[in-house]
């Protein structure tokens, strides 16, 4: 996976939404080699991806849909994820988090369960009837709108490597230096990671 820090985003006091349109719009700047191109497809992590890929999607003159992926929380501590699960049950675990918690696989399970329903109630309200978009054979770019630990991202990977896409394009404004140096380590050759 190739890793292309881009430069451009600004750092005012614009509103989130405004902010997460500017970068949208510097990562399609950056990523002009796709416009135009039929078999690009851009998809977005709800929610803070949304605003990222419609700027996207406008510059490439590429279609735009959601990829959901949802955030287990620890039954204790619902604000600290023990992975990610992405639309097709794709589970991420969070390995640092089950081993220090000692979390029982059978309570894994259950939060897994649980996220995997909730993940299929947001598919329905984001895409209502709409169908599930075909990857196989096309670029894709997933956007949101930053990485901490890369755990939601892993999951959409993931989700999206099962449908055999030709390349995966990964597009956040701001993310971990260490998160996107293993995302390099770990993507194929033909991946491509955009942080800045």
């Amino acid at each position: 996976m190739l890793i292309h820090p881009v430069k451009g985003a600004s750092s005012s006091d614009q509103t989130t939404i405004s902010r997460s349109h500017a970068s949208g719009t510097t990562a399609g700047n950056q990523l002009t080699a796709y416009a135009n191109c039929p078999d690009v497809l851009v998809l977005a992590l709800p929610r803070g991806g949304v605003p990222v890929a419609c700027e996207v999607a406008r510059a490439l003159h590429a279609p735009l849909s959601v990829l959901i992926v949802g955030k287990p929380g620890v039954q204790w501590q619902e604000e600290r994820a023990m992975g990610a699960i992405a639309s097709g049950g794709v589970p991420v675990l969070n390995g640092d988090v089950v081993q220090v918690l000692a979390l029982p696989e059978e309570v894994i399970k259950k939060v897994a369960a649980h996220e995997q329903h909730e993940v299929e109630r947001r598919e329905r309200l984001y895409r209502g009837n709409g169908p599930v978009s075909d990857v196989r054979g096309r670029t894709v770019i997933l956007a949101d709108d930053g990485m901490a630990t890369g755990a939601t991202m892993r999951a959409a990977v993931a989700a999206v490597r099962q449908q055999q896409p030709a390349r995966i394009v990964i597009a956040v404004p701001a993310a971990a230096s260490a998160t996107c140096e293993e995302f390099a380590a770990e993507g194929d050759e033909d991946d491509t990671a955009l942080c800045w």
